[in-house]
This record gives structure tokens, C-alpha cells and sequence, in this order.
């Protein structure tokens, strides 16, 4: 698997392939950097948005309505056996659960995307069209996943009960069975053999993408056997850099080699030695990058050959970066970007060079929104940024994340407001004291609270990021923060609070001693080391402790019109700044609580089934809830053929026929004399564990 092909001619032309899944309402900074790198040093270019292009392919009307015959047919299969074992029943639920999306989504998908796209941008910019919308991808994304269950997929996420833990469980995720891009990739494919590339490389910026640039990988390698192909990325670069020795080979696995850290330069050395017919995995397979110091000699990110016109959105958003890494850079529970543990150094574009990148951006692509993509924005560059705005008499908006320093004062923010400050997202982590010193935040609560009044007070439409579950923290703590939200209601566009997560390469994670921790582990079969756990010296907080602080965030949470990312509702995403540029920084405050979802045309349905299809989702999750529990915090160790023995304990649910009621978005329910409405499937108040940070464009 190793083997390098021979390179077939001196010029190498290069693919850049940037896969799904992930947010397709604008192009990401990863393809047009390396594209302006290479084609700065003459070497060819095809960058391919595959990302963008596989949700295209399967958000179409016909290959919907052949994934709602998928469901409809499995679930006859299930029902015509005599009973269902507990893994059968874990299929029965997802399916059924997409029943409604089946016989509606179809019909309403392209509808759904026309409104995404709707230039003029009055439905786009209607509540009621954008809602309908945005629930119609979702239940389109449910189907889906129920059509190759056991997958969840949708714009953040790829998962299946045993993803990515060993090379084979990667391989079996790529058969075209359980691949839903599969048939995208085929295409893809021989569109690469046609384009005659010599390299293929995969950007993978987010866990969403791993497991699909694997199948990717792996189609490739058998359909191109000529052809390199590499991959690189902050979410690939944080697993590799974790393994040596057997452990990181089976983990490149399908591709010829990796890319670790910034690509720029390894990427143009492995173009040159392709070039000259040499092998570049000489040295072995992980190509390590090396970090650019001075970012003066970047050029400017090259969006051509993108598809700009094409992304579900009404104008184009572009992405720029005039910093690389983190200034403060010490929060203990960080671990993000190209970095082995922490974040990566900080680096700053020189001044007048973003100015004149940013104008000469804007003027060929038309576009007056930028997303300023970067660890954080230290308020003294975005001062300077947003006086040489003002005073090239520049018509841009932009966006960023920014640390609520003491330093946004009053005629700062009017500053940054003066030269296009949009929104800023605002890393608030937590308003205790305590959790903030173990953070090491170096902000004190109070000083957070002044930035975001004068920010808001300046016009910037401010998003809050907070998260609790910090080790050790404690009920009355977490509140704490909900509180302080809560008391700056007023001046907060968004806010999310979600749940620590211990990654790798956070101090946490290195010195779990001093943050309360007991033990960090992982667990065996975990071979590419993805999962991390802990246990607290001493859990304070009881089950009615964590229900009441639900209870706190959703109340919090009802008085926003909150959406998941990427939509409008969602923090530093396209959406979201386009919403504020038509109805100003309180639009989701003024727009309170996030509707139920309604895909046009659709009602609920009575449906018949041989099972008693909530007695069986609801046993199916009690069981699977309790199989994991086993493996994970009880044995430690994570493999299918420990998972199926225990699967095979449990006693298989019998026919029980009944009628049932299905809608879009909601779970199944019983039909009785006096059904309850059924309930919405999930709430928006809060984030699932392993996202404390916000999601980085």
C-alpha cells in the first residue's frame, strides 16, 4: 500500500479536493490558500469543492425518492421477520424514524435549496421560507442516514457506531452500501482521470471529513492507480501526530502519504519530487510542514475554478486569514488547528498586504461579507484592519472570533464598527471565577461583560461561547454562566453553551492532576486513538443537579431563535452574518423561539407495523445506551465482536402490531384514543458533548 506510482510526466497538475461533510453555504480557506501557494510557484491547479459537490449529488429529487425505496424496503424485510434481535431493532427505529421524511422530502428538496440560493434574497431572508428550508435539508440529511443506517450524517457530523476506530471498521464504512457518496465518488473519479492529475490532495479541516476522505481514498487508489494521493489537515494532523510505528501506518492507511502541520511548503516539495520521478515517502510516508514564520509571503487566497455561484446561499461570503494561531494561546482546554498540543504559534499578515488582498478579493468576486477565519483576532490588528478599511473607502462587512479583552473599549469598538466589524464571537468559556482560573482564561467576568456592552452598544452583533462540565465544576458554577448570559440578554445576539470536551493535546489532558481528574484513558481497539475519557476524583453533582441546569439552558435558550451550524441562528457562520447585514445584530433575540420544522406538504401519516415501534426504539436505546456503557467505563476495550456478544443477550423484541402516528422531525407515535402531539425529537439550546469551542471556518 505504500508503493509510490511512477510519476507519468515532468508537469505534475494537482487536485485539490476539500470532501464532505461539512458546511456548504461557502467555500473554506484550506483549498484557495494551497491553490494561490502552488500556482505563485507555476504548478497546476484543479481545486474541487468535493464537499459542496456530493451534497449537490444526493440532495436531488430521484436520488431521494430511490433512498426513501431503500428505507421502505428494509423496513418490509424487518417486518416480515418473526422477530427482531437487538440489532435488527436499532435498524428498525432508525428507519421508521425517516418514514415521513421518505414520503415527503422528495417532492420539497429543490424548493428547499432554491430558497437557500434565492438571489434577490426575499425568501431567503423570510423566517417562515427559511425555516421550511433549512427543516427540509435536515429531513433530507435523516433520510439519508436511515437509507445507510447506521449512519448519522448531516453538515457537521459522520458517524456509525464503530467509525474510525481500526483501519478494516474505515474500510467497511467505504463500501458503496454504507457510503451515501459513493456514487459521487465514482464520478469524481474518472473526472480526475480525465483532467489527467498526477496528485490528489485531500484537505480534511473537521472530524466530519475523516471518514469520507478515507472512502475517497480508497476508491481512488483502485480506480487511479497512477495517481498520488496525499492528505493533510487540522483534523488528520491531530490524529497522526498521536502515533508511531505500525499504529500511524495502518492509520494513513489508503493514501500514499500525510501531510502534519501547515502544507504549503511540504506540498510544493512533494509536487517537485513527483516531478523529477522520485519517491517522496523515501523518508516515509508522514510529511512533516513546516510552520511559515512570515506570513508576508503568502499570496492571497485563490478562489478560481471554485464553484462561488453554487453555494446554498443568496451572495457570496468569503473566508480570509490575517493571522495564523493564537495570541494568548494557555487555555487550558484547548487543542485546535496544526498543532501538536495547544494551538500553533501566532503569525500576522502585515497590514496594508490584508487591506489589499481584501479590496482585491471583494472587486473580482462581488462580495461585501468577509468571515476574518482565524484562531483569534487580537483587537490591535483589528484596529489597524478596520481604520485601512475606512480610509480606502471600502464597502465590506466582516465577522470574526475575538478574545473579550479590556482593550475593546468604548472608541475601540466604534473604531471597529467604522471600518466594517460585523459580528464577533466572543470566547466567554465560563463566569465563575474559579472555573476561569483553571481555565486560565486571564479575563476576569467583569471585564467580559464590559467588552460585550461595548460592542453591542457599537453595533457589532456579539455571540457569547461558553461551556460547562469544566473538571470540578459545580452546579451553582454552571449557573453562574447561565446567569450572566442571562443578564446580558440584552446585548447578545447568540450564545451557545455546550460541554467540555478533553481532547489530546489540552493542558487538561497533559497534567489531568492538577484539574481534578483521577485518570485519563483510552480504550483498547480504539486504534487511531480518537476517544479520550476521564473520571473526576470526587463528581459533586447528582442527576437532579444536571436536570435543572438543562432546565436553566433551554428556558435561556427559548428566548433566541437558535439554529445548529451552519444556518442562520448559528454563531460565525455565512447565514448568520448575512441575516444581521438585512435584519440588523437582534434579529434572533426579536425573533424569539426556533419554530417547530415543516417541510411543505408534508402532515403526519398513520402507518401500520408488525411492532410496537415506540416500545421498540425506546428498549433498543435503553440497550445500546447500557452495551456502550459496558465497553466503554467497564471493560475499556471497543471491538464488534465483544459489541454483537452483547447484543446477543438481550431478548428480541416480538411482534406487536399497531398504528402509528409519523411526521417529519418527530418520533413515531402510538395511536390511542386520545394521542398526546407528538414531541419534537430534539431541542437547540444546547450543544452535544465535544463541542466547548466554536466550530472554526
Amino acid at each position: 500500500m505504500g508503493s509510490l506510482p511512477a510519476a507519468s510526466a515532468r508537469s505534475v497538475k494537482v487536485a485539490l479536493v476539500f470532501p464532505p461533510s461539512a458546511d456548504p453555504t461557502a467555500p473554506y480557506l484550506s483549498l484557495p490558500t494551497l491553490a494561490a501557494w502552488l500556482r505563485q510557484h507555476e504548478v497546476r491547479v484543479l481545486p474541487i469543492d468535493a464537499n459542496l459537490e456530493a451534497w449537490e449529488h444526493v440532495l436531488r429529487e430521484d436520488v431521494l425518492r430511490g433512498l426513501g425505496d431503500r428505507v421502505l424496503a428494509r423496513i418490509a424485510d424487518l417486518e416480515a421477520k418473526p422477530r427482531l434481535s437487538h440489532q435488527d431493532a436499532l435498524l428498525h427505529a432508525a428507519l421508521f424514524g425517516a418514514r415521513a421524511e421518505a414520503a415527503y422530502v422528495p417532492a420539497a428538496i429543490a424548493g428547499a435549496l432554491a430558497v437557500l440560493r434565492d438571489r434577490s434574497g426575499e425568501r431567503f431572508y423570510d423566517p417562515a421560507e427559511y425555516e421550511s428550508a433549512v427543516a427540509t435539508v435536515e429531513a433530507a440529511q435523516r433520510l439519508v442516514s436511515a437509507a445507510h443506517a447506521p449512519l448519522a450524517v448531516d453538515f457537521v457530523g459522520y458517524r456509525t457506531p464503530f467509525s474510525l476506530l481500526t483501519a478494516d471498521e474505515i474500510e467497511r464504512d467505504a463500501a458503496p452500501d454504507r457510503n451515501p457518496f459513493h456514487a459521487y465518488f465514482e464520478a469524481l473519479a474518472e473526472r480526475l482521470r480525465a483532467e489527467g492529475v498526477g496528485l490528489v490532495g485531500i484537505s480534511v479541516a473537521f472530524p466530519g471529513q475523516v471518514q469520507p476522505a478515507y472512502s475517497l481514498a480508497h476508491l481512488l487508489r483502485s480506480r487511479l492507480p497512477g495517481v498520488h494521493v496525499t492528505v493533510g489537515g487540522p483534523a488528520l494532523t491531530q490524529i497522526l501526530v498521536r502515533l508511531s510505528g505500525d499504529a500511524l501506518e495502518r492509520a494513513i492507511g489508503p493514501f500514499h502519504s500525510a501531510v502534519i502541520y501547515e502544507g504549503e511548503h511540504a506540498l510544493l516539495d512533494l509536487v517537485r519530487t513527483l516531478e523529477r520521478g522520485d519517491d517522496p515517502c523515501a523518508g516515509g510516508r508522514v510529511l512533516r510542514g513546516t510552520t511559515i514564520e512570515d506570513l508576508s509571503i503568502l499570496p492571497s487566497p485563490d478562489f478560481d475554478g471554485l464553484p462561488l455561484d453554487r453555494y446554498l446561499a443568496p451572495e457570496l461570503v468569503l473566508p480570509y486569514d490575517p493571522t495564523r494561531g493564537c495570541y494568548w494561546g494557555v487555555c487550558t482546554f484547548c487543542h485546535y488547528g496544526l498543532a501538536e498540543v495547544g494551538t500553533a504559534r501566532y503569525r500576522e499578515r502585515p497590514v496594508d498586504t490584508v487591506l489589499t488582498h481584501l479590496e482585491a478579493l471583494s472587486r473580482r468576486h462581488g462580495s461585501r461579507v468577509v468571515y476574518l477565519s482565524q484562531d483569534v483576532f487580537s483587537p490591535r490588528i483589528a484596529s489597524a484592519i478596520a481604520r485601512g478599511i475606512r480610509a480606502r473607502g471600502l464597502d465590506l462587512r466582516w465577522g470574526t472570533d475575538m478574545r473579550p479583552e479590556r482593550s475593546l473599549t468604548k472608541e475601540r469598538c466604534e473604531e471597529l464598527v467604522a471600518g466594517g466589524a460585523l459580528s464577533a464571537s466572543l470566547g466567554v468559556e465560563s463566569a465563575s471565577r474559579r472555573v476561569l482560573s483553571l481555565i486560565d482564561k486571564g479575563i476576569p467576568a467583569e471585564d467580559v461583560r464590559t467588552a460585550i456592552q461595548n460592542l453591542s452598544a457599537a453595533g457589532v452583533a456579539v455571540e457569547a461561547m461558553c461551556f460547562s462540565d469544566f473538571p470540578t465544576e459545580t452546579v451553582r458554577e454552571a449557573l453562574e454562566t447561565v446567569r450572566f448570559v442571562d443578564g446580558l440578554a440584552d446585548d447578545l445576539s447568540l450564545f451557545i453553551l455546550g460541554r467540555f470536551d478533553l481532547t489530546h493535546g489540552s493542558l487538561v489532558a497533559q497534567r489531568p492532576g492538577d484539574f481534578g481528574i483521577e485518570e485519563v484513558y483510552r480504550v483498547d481497539g480504539d486504534e487511531l486513538a480518537t476517544g479520550l475519557f476521564y473520571t473526576e476524583r470526587r463528581r459533586s453533582r447528582r442527576a437532579a443537579d444536571e436536570d435543572r441546569l438543562e432546565a436553566a439552558v433551554g428556558e435561556l435558550a427559548s428566548r433566541w431563535r437558535l439554529h445548529r451550524y451552519p444556518w442562520a441562528g448559528a454563531l460565525s457562520t455565512a447565514h448568520t452574518m448575512l441575516w444581521y447585514v438585512r435584519h440588523g445584530k437582534d434579529v434572533f433575540r426579536r425573533l424569539g423561539a426556533t419554530p417547530a420544522p415543516r417541510v411543505p406538504g408534508a402532515k403526519p401519516r398513520l402507518v401500520r407495523s408488525r411492532y410496537d415501534v415506540v416500545a421498540v426504539s425506546a428498549d433498543a436505546a435503553e440497550h445500546e445506551a447500557a452495551i456502550w456503557h459496558e465497553l466503554v467505563r467497564v471493560r475499556r476495550s471497543v471491538r464488534r465482536a465483544d459489541y454483537e456478544a452483547l447484543a446477543a443477550t438481550i431478548p428480541p423484541a416480538r411482534p406487536k402490531p399497531g398504528r402509528f402516528r409519523i411526521a417529519i422531525g418527530m418520533d413515531p407515535e402510538a395511536v390511542r384514543e386520545e394521542a398526546a402531539r407528538p414531541k419534537r425529537r430534539e431541542g437547540l439550546g444546547r450543544r452535544p458533548s465535544g463541542a466547548a469551542s466554536s466550530t472554526k471556518r
